[in-house]
């Protein structure tokens, strides 16, 4: 009797597992796009109202993140980024290089609440490089210091010769 049971259940198990079924509705889409980061070199002036827009293409969803750094010095070679905002103290008062941004573009801007921006010397406003980071808004549950540079670049995989230049 026992034989047979166990014979029985071989069966049903080998005639069970060939059943299929319909295909299921399709999963949700993966992301639009991966993280990305490029690198802007801009001078700011009266001429341009101390701004400079930078058109995304394609726009972002409105759930990623945008992450601007400043280029704020060179130390034997190794470049020293700066989260934006960034507040610089002198002696007119507090200068601002801050960024706003929408799913289509991202606006660095000078701002001073002290002092008119026209006053600022050329090493302030000349040739000033920022990285802008867009990360897909599937990171922003990771627990990571954005203020640096190269832990948000570990975090998201990418290294120097991902950077972009436009």
């Amino acid at each position: 009797m026992k034989k047979i049971l166990l014979l029985f259940s071989v069966v049903v198990m080998f005639v069970l597992q060939g059943c299929e079924g319909p295909m299921g509705p399709p999963g949700p889409p993966g992301p639009i796009f991966e993280a990305e980061v490029f690198e802007v070199t801009r001078s700011f002036g009266p001429n341009n109202n101390f701004s400079s827009l930078i058109t995304l293409n394609p726009p972002i969803l409105d759930s990623d993140i945008v992450l601007v750094y400043l280029l704020w010095d060179v130390d034997n070679g190794t470049p020293i980024w700066r989260q934006m905002p960034q507040t610089v103290q002198l002696d007119e008062g507090d200068l601002q290089y801050n960024f706003d941004f929408t799913r289509f573009d991202v606006n660095l801007f000078l701002s001073s609440a002290d002092f008119p921006l026209t006053i600022l010397g050329p090493q302030w406003t000349q040739n000033q490089t920022f990285r802008i980071v867009l990360i897909p808004g599937y990171f922003g549950s990771a627990r990571i210091d954005f203020s640096d540079y190269n832990a948000v670049m570990n975090m998201l995989e990418l290294s120097e010769t991902d950077v972009v230049k436009k």
